[in-house]
């Protein structure tokens, strides 16, 4: 499928009243649909420069703007991240200690956010959690 296609279907998906406009509200959404990752600051300030509703061809000059597909981080790159915090280098990070990072450190997750990430990842008896196991179930996702 083409890039155009997919950022056509995509919008017409979120223009619900069939207007040939959609909401600003749902430009993050909008985004990540189209296979983008802006951070809650980036939607905030695009939101700012745009109408509070988008034509296909703003959304269009929104999508392609400079840095708009930026590429994944890597797996390595998470999990130095994480070996920061842990000290003895066991592969492990306390429950308590990852949602505090994940709720404090650079884009904050609320409890919510993080509970769901929390879901599918083992907890040992220690209640700690192998941070490699953990970075590469939320990359797959």
């Amino acid at each position: 499928m083409s890039d155009t296609k997919a950022y056509k279907d995509a919008f017409a998906l979120f223009d619900k009243k069939g207007t040939g406009k959609v909401s600003s509200e749902h430009l993050g959404d909008l985004l990540r649909a189209v296979g983008q990752n802006p951070t809650l600051q980036e939607i905030s300030e695009l939101q700012e420069s745009v109408p509070s509703e988008l034509n296909y061809e703003q959304f269009l000059n929104v999508v392609n703007r400079e840095g708009g597909f930026k590429k994944a981080g890597q797996p390595e790159d998470y999990i130095k991240a994480f070996q920061i915090f842990d000290k003895n280098l066991t592969g492990f990070i306390g429950v308590g200690e990852l949602k505090y990072i994940l709720t404090s450190v650079g884009e904050k997750l609320n409890e919510n956010e993080v509970d769901e990430l929390l879901k599918g990842v083992n907890v040992t008896d220690e209640q700690t959690v192998d941070y490699v196991e953990f970075v590469k179930s939320i990359l797959a996702q």
